[in-house]
């Protein structure tokens, strides 16, 4: 009976020890969802429009003017999907780096079986005052409008369309790589050109710290324009630069790109991280 009884001990302990193990894990597994917020996600279908504009290639400095894109960005990241908004998505430059899936509706141009393209904000398309909303001035608020680099247009609708009614909703930006970071200005006044960025495809806050430096010591940079965020104080090249952003739309999270900026960093160039939005 002795035996039987410390064998029936040892059983009901196991079975106490894997109760409170799943109580654990169910503790982590909460602690880790609330540490990691959902992943961004795609939005419902609205209506708009959309027509194109610059050069037939799509590519250029053209298509990033007013968020802070050049050229070579245009080029290296998002080829010739891209498209300028209007003021309602473009939302102050809130709107560079965004992306949204579009599909042409209700028109005789749409290409057969209505195909999809996905697009990323790069630019503005300014409201034409001189031009009615319904006649010329489709950029016009409360227009939601996409004057779209050309061979993204095309494979919505024929080009004699000129102008076709859509069907769009934000979605994720899938990027490769981690966060670019360009940098303009000097060692007293730093211009951080925010690039590649997934997920919502923004950032709302920025701050910038040397490696090394305890977390009271990041300097908060302001939003410049588009996709650029000014930083005041001296930081110097000696360390490498500690970025921590949080994404604009919802829900926001928060990253810390600590692997780009090198010590012995310089204005001028671009540094990419290993992290990114999800």
């Amino acid at each position: 009976m002795a035996r039987t009884s410390w064998s029936s001990a040892m059983v009901v302990a196991a079975a106490l020890v894997m109760a409170a193990a799943a109580a654990q894990a169910q503790v982590a597994s909460a602690y880790h969802y609330q540490q990691q917020p959902p992943a961004f996600r795609a939005s419902d279908w609205q209506d708009g429009s959309a027509t194109f504009y610059g050069d037939d290639s799509g590519l250029g400095a053209d298509f990033g003017g007013a968020c802070g894109f050049g050229a070579s960005d245009i080029l290296s990241l998002y080829s010739t999907y891209t498209a300028a908004l209007s003021t309602p998505l473009f939302s102050q430059g809130n709107g560079c780096g965004q992306c949204y899936e579009l599909r042409c509706v209700n028109s005789r141009w749409c290409n057969p079986g209505s195909p999809s393209v996905t697009v990323t904000g790069t630019n503005l398309c300014p409201p034409n005052w001189y031009l009615p909303s319904d006649n010329g001035g489709w950029c016009n608020p409360p227009r939601q409008h996409f004057d779209m680099a050309p061979p993204s247009f095309y494979r919505l609708a024929q080009r004699v369309a000129g102008i076709i009614p859509v069907q769009f909703r934000r979605v994720p930006c899938r990027r490769p790589g981690g966060v670019r970071l360009c940098l303009q200005g000097n060692y007293y006044w730093l211009l951080v050109y925010v690039m590649n960025v997934a997920g919502g495809g923004d950032v709302s806050d920025l701050a910038v710290k040397r490696a090394g430096d305890p977390d009271c010591n990041y300097a908060h940079a302001s939003h410049n324009w588009g996709i650029t965020y000014q930083v005041f104080g001296a930081q110097g090249n000696a360390r490498g630069l500690v970025v921590k952003m949080t994404s604009y739309s919802s829900p926001q999270q928060t990253i810390v790109v600590d692997d780009a900026i090198p010590a012995g960093w310089s204005t001028g160039l671009c540094y990419q991280g290993s992290n990114n939005f999800y």
